[in-house]
């Protein structure tokens, strides 16, 4: 079966400037959705050129000889490398469809702010002084801040990642 042929499983984006606390928050979060049973899969998009594996390793050099697509797998793990060879942004719907999605029922994505179609939480901390993505961007559900706001929201704890899980699996339970 092809990933074309699954449905694919919600999906939750995490929206906030740089330095409020996004992958604090998933780092948290991770473990309290797996502990419920959500088998979950995390896209992070990054604005950096970035390497997973190291100068010298077989792996690095096979992939570095020319090759567009390195698959490294063991019996613990395995890491499919490809290269984005047209160099432009990514598109989130193309890179959900790098992911196994039979065995996943969750999406977390990390970035991809300007992505239109992405439901997601927006993090704001005002202490540190920049403007609200919401009510600018209409595909955010909740806000989740470490002061009390008085928004048409709702409004999450930041500091709370509990909390946060219970919306999660709340919105996935009436979706």
């Amino acid at each position: 079966m092809k990933n074309s042929d699954v449905k694919t499983p919600e999906m939750i984006g995490f929206a906030a400037f740089s330095g409020t606390g996004k992958t604090t928050l998933l780092k948290q979060l991770i473990p309290l959705l797996t502990a419920r049973g959500l088998q979950l899969a995390i896209i992070k998009h990054s604005h950096h050129n970035f390497e997973i594996d190291q100068p010298g390793k077989d792996s690095y050099e096979l992939h570095h000889a020319g090759s567009s697509q390195t698959l490294l797998t063991s019996k613990f793990r395995s890491a499919l490398i490809t290269e984005n060879l047209a160099h432009q942004e990514p598109e989130l719907k193309q890179e959900v469809m790098k992911l196994d999605l039979m065995n996943i029922n969750l999406i977390l994505v990390e970035g991809f702010r300007h992505e239109k179609s992405l439901t997601r939480i927006e993090l704001h901390r005002p202490s540190l002084g920049k403007p609200f993505l919401y009510p600018g961007q209409k595909n955010i559900i909740a806000l989740a801040s470490d002061e009390k706001l008085d928004i048409e929201l709702p409004l999450l704890d930041l500091n709370n990642p509990a909390q946060i899980a219970d919306f999660i699996i709340n919105r996935i339970k009436q979706a």
